[in-house]
C-alpha cells in the first residue's frame, strides 16, 4: 500500500488503547487517526474516513457486537477488526454475522497482531490462529464460494502441506519454522493456494481442507 493505512481504536479501557495505539504507531505503513471509548467521539473520528476501526468486544456501557450494529444502523461502513480476551465460538459466530473482517485475541504476539490487521486491510477474513477450528466448525457445511470438486488437486505437494498447517490454526511464522523455510516463502505459498483454489482468505481455504478430509474433527488437530 502507498498509503498509510488509517486506523481508528476503540477500547473502554485507556491502558489497552495506549499500548495498541504506540504499537502500530511505531509501524512505517500504519496512521492511528484517534482512540476512544466513547461512542460520540467515535463518530467524529470515523467521520475522517479511517480505513479500519478495531474495537474491543466486551465494553460498557454497549459491547462490541452492539455497538457496530448501531453505527451499521446508523450508515457507518468502515470495516471493522474484533480484538477480544474471549476465545469463545459463540463470540466468534456473533462477530462474524456482524460483520467483522476481523477476530484476533489479546494474548496474540504484537507482530502477529499487526500481520492480521495488515491482511484485514487487503481484503482477507481473518480470524486469531487458535480460533480456526472454531471458525471451521461453525463454517462447516455451508458452501465455500464455487469451488471445483476436488480443485485441491491443483495444489503441490509443499502446498498440501502448507494448507494442512494453516487449517491446524498456525500462523505464517510457525509454518516457516516448522518447514524450516522463510517467512516470505510461506506467504507466497499462502498466495499461490488461495490463487489456484479461487478463494479470498486462509479460512476458507481451511474449511475447504476440512471438507476433503471427511470433516472428521481428528484429522484437524485442536491448537
Amino acid at each position: 500500500m502507498s498509503d498509510k493505512l488509517k486506523v481508528v481504536l476503540v477500547d473502554d479501557q485507556g491502558l489497552c488503547r495506549r499500548g495498541l495505539c504506540e504499537l502500530l504507531s511505531n509501524c512505517y505503513d500504519f496512521s492511528v487517526l484517534g482512540t476512544t471509548g466513547s461512542v460520540d467521539e467515535l463518530r467524529k473520528l470515523l467521520d475522517q474516513k479511517p480505513d479500519l476501526m478495531i474495537v474491543d468486544l466486551r465494553m460498557k456501557p454497549l459491547d462490541g457486537i452492539s455497538l457496530l450494529q448501531l453505527l451499521r444502523s446508523e450508515g457507518y461502513t468502515t470495516p471493522a477488526v474484533m480484538l477480544t480476551m474471549s476465545d469463545s465460538e459463540t463470540d466468534l459466530t456473533n462477530a462474524i454475522r456482524a460483520g467483522v473482517r476481523g477476530y484476533l485475541l489479546k494474548d496474540m504476539a504484537p507482530d502477529d497482531v499487526v500481520d492480521a490487521i495488515r491482511r484485514v486491510a487487503a481484503g482477507e477474513l481473518v480470524v486469531a490462529p487458535t480460533m480456526t477450528m472454531k471458525m471451521i466448525d461453525m463454517l462447516r457445511g455451508e458452501q465455500v464460494e464455487q469451488e471445483p470438486k476436488n480443485s485441491l488437486k491443483l495444489l503441490t505437494d509443499r502446498e498440501r502441506e502448507i494448507l494442512q498447517l494453516l487449517a491446524r490454526g498456525e500462523s505464517n511464522k510457525a509454518i516457516a519454522q516448522s518447514l524450516n523455510i522463510s517467512y516470505d516463502t510461506v506467504k507466497q505459498h499462502v498466495r499461490h493456494i488461495l490463487n489456484k483454489l479461487n478463494l479470498s482468505s486462509r479460512v476458507k481455504a481451511a474449511v475447504l481442507f476440512a471438507k476433503e478430509q471427511g470433516g472428521h474433527e481428528e484429522d484437524l488437530p485442536r491448537c
